[in-house]
């Protein structure tokens, strides 16, 4: 297996899961292609993973001295950030929670 080369996004405002969605349509393709379907998708998430996929082409570059035309993405996931956890007034005096889920997106790149 080629060297791997990574980025981190943590504390991403959207759920794991709908970040996943997004992440599931990238897996395995050439960095710089799911670049241009991330750019081309409606999702609020492909902006996020956008940012993670362009950090570690980034990091790539100016680290490793990789051509960015050579980079395929090795491993893609999102992992499950930290909940903060709100409450509003409900109906006859109950409460009603507001769970805001947050997400970390990791993004690992290889030479091909």
């Amino acid at each position: 297996m080629a060297y791997l080369v990574q980025s981190k996004r943590k504390y991403v405002g959207i759920s794991a899961q709908k970040v996943r969605l997004v992440i599931d349509v990238i897996r395995g393709m050439r960095a710089l292609d799911a670049m241009d379907v991330l750019a081309h998708m409606p999702q609020a998430a492909a902006v996020e993973v956008r940012k993670a996929l362009q950090s570690a082409i980034a990091n790539a570059e100016e680290n490793e001295s990789m051509a960015p035309e050579d980079l395929w993405i090795a491993e893609i996931y999102a992992d499950e950030g930290p909940s903060t956890n709100r409450y509003r007034p409900g109906a006859r005096g109950r409460v009603k929670p507001i769970i805001r889920r947050s997400s970390h997106i990791t993004v690992k790149l290889e030479e091909r």
